[in-house]
């Protein structure tokens, strides 16, 4: 199989990862900071060490805070949830992923926000100045995704994060799509809460996610139980990072995500995401010239992650992925993409797109045989 999926979750997971990860966890799996017994203790250790890991490799530093979850969209809802407050006012955009505008709308349905969402260009990028313009006086935090998971499009967060500061409102950033693939800088782009998950980009199993909040970002508790601290209270700790972790952490998940930082780490420094970039170059460049082909916002080589959104006249979007699959064995994405608003505005809300997401693992003779491929289903279309 050619797996061309990477935005959903990467595959194939790098094995010696998840075995190191394994072996650590079947020698010291106790309960982090659940006892004071020395398996416990170190176990907590452990997990201390990837909380600083994160921090640093997300631009903060030691007072960053970090909070695992369960994935992006879990981190999200205990961002936003925790942020808001009766009356406040959001400001995000069209290209959000429904995990973003989910809780936005829900909890503007209960009146308890309002939002605004900015759009994006025919480039499929968002303009600051339609950010800056939407700021109020009420603006509780501005939250945008850092790269669309439908045009691959990387958003300029170092001069929206300049904006944000200059009104004294905080920039939220979704790297659901980015970490791992793009360097993350928050401290020197102003951001001051960041939203990871483990299972794209950083290579790691489904299941672990995170927050990383500046040390000025104080989101309140959404879920209560138990901590480890101060047992006797009825209320839940506001300390961290126990102030937004209710319950044991992903022990394994956390230890298999440090291990496969390590491998992310090498590979940054080594490549960056050139090669992959370079990959999708080629398929772009070639998929231009098949007959039928659109390609939504591609334009860009420079801001962009290598993911390719398209369709084919005369096919649905579903047609051209079962036929990648069944005839080529070539796995894609198709549909709305869970972000239906990006959708409404390139005018493919009835039909969808079909995604091809490059990966760390993909290679030329992979892009080779998917040119292949479509180029064969256009002409299969003209006749």
């Amino acid at each position: 199989m050619i797996y061309l999926d990477n935005a959903a979750t990467s595959f194939p997971k790098p094995a010696e990862c998840l075995r190191a990860a394994l072996e650590s966890y079947l020698e010291h799996g106790a309960s982090p900071g659940r006892g004071g017994y020395d398996l416990a203790v170190e176990a907590e250790e452990r997990v201390s060490r990837v909380r600083d890991r994160l921090a640093h490799f997300f631009g903060g530093d030691e007072d960053h805070h970090v909070c695992f979850t369960y994935n992006a969209t879990d981190a999200l809802n205990t961002l936003i949830q925790g942020l808001v407050e009766p009356g406040c006012h959001v400001v995000s955009s069209r290209l959000e992923h429904n995990s973003v505008l989910r809780p936005l709308h829900h909890l503007q349905r209960q009146e308890l926000i309002h939002i605004d969402l900015v759009p994006f260009d025919d480039r499929g990028f968002i303009d600051p100045a339609a950010v800056l313009k939407a700021i109020r006086p009420k603006t509780r935090f501005v939250l945008l995704s850092h790269a669309s998971n439908v045009l691959g499009t990387v958003q300029p967060v170092k001069e929206l994060g300049t904006i944000c500061r200059d009104r004294g409102v905080p920039l939220l950033l979704d790297t659901a799509q980015s970490a791992g693939v793009i360097p993350i800088r928050m401290k020197e782009w102003g951001v001051q809460g960041l939203v990871f998950t483990g299972h794209k980009s950083l290579l790691g199993p489904t299941g672990i996610g995170g927050l990383v909040l500046s040390p000025d970002l104080h989101p309140n508790p959404s879920r209560y139980g138990g901590t480890g601290l101060d047992s006797r209270s009825a209320h839940h700790t506001l300390e961290y990072p126990q102030r937004l972790e209710a319950g044991t952490v992903n022990l394994l998940g956390i230890l298999c995500l440090d291990a496969c930082l390590s491998y992310v780490e090498e590979h940054q420094k080594a490549h960056g995401y050139e090669p992959e970039m370079a990959l999708w170059k080629k398929l772009r460049d070639a998929m231009a010239e098949v007959g039928g082909v659109k390609l939504y916002c591609a334009d860009d080589e420079g801001d962009h992650l290598p993911l390719l959104t398209w369709n084919l006249e005369g096919h649905s979007a579903e047609d051209v992925g079962t036929i990648l699959d069944g005839d080529f064995h070539i796995a894609v994405r198709t549909g709305l993409h869970c972000a239906p608003l990006v959708h409404q505005d390139l005018g493919t809300i009835d039909r969808g797109a079909v995604r091809v997401s490059l990966g760390a693992f993909t290679t030329e003779e992979e892009i080779v045989e998917t040119i292949r491929a479509i180029s064969l289903i256009s002409r299969s279309v003209s006749r």
